[in-house]
């Protein structure tokens, strides 16, 4: 349920990093937590972003959630499709269904994120 190469935060995000690119979407847990995903707004690309701030929203029939930065860095691009197909988000939660793409300032603040094995203590499963 939990892909193994990710890191997790606990505002439920997960990131996967290469080449000092992190992409960023939300786990299947917090999109289950929303119900179905009608609406996502998501920052420009070049736009830049601080870690634990607010650059984004998810709309579901359920509620209105913030989208956090788990990296402080640049916006290199965000998933423009879900504009179209924001159940994406639902379907997809770690392929299609990714957020952003951040250009990471320091690749290091991803050592305190956690683990598949943590995020899943975190959720209590």
């Amino acid at each position: 349920m939990f892909p193994e190469d990710l890191k997790y935060t606990t505002e439920h995000e997960w990131i996967r990093l290469t080449d000092g690119t992190a992409e960023v979407g939300i786990t299947d847990y917090a999109q289950e937590q929303l119900g179905d995903i009608v609406y996502v707004s998501l920052p420009e690309a070049g736009t830049e972003v601080e870690a634990g701030n607010s650059i984004g929203e998810l709309e579901s029939t359920k509620s209105v959630s913030d989208l956090f930065a788990p990296v402080t860095g640049t916006i290199a691009e965000s998933n423009t499709t879900l504009e179209d197909t924001p159940e994406a988000v639902n379907i997809e939660p770690y392929g299609a269904g990714w957020l952003v793409r951040i250009t990471v300032s320091d690749p290091s603040a991803l050592d305190g994120l956690l683990n598949a094995d943590g995020y899943r203590e975190h959720v209590g499963e």
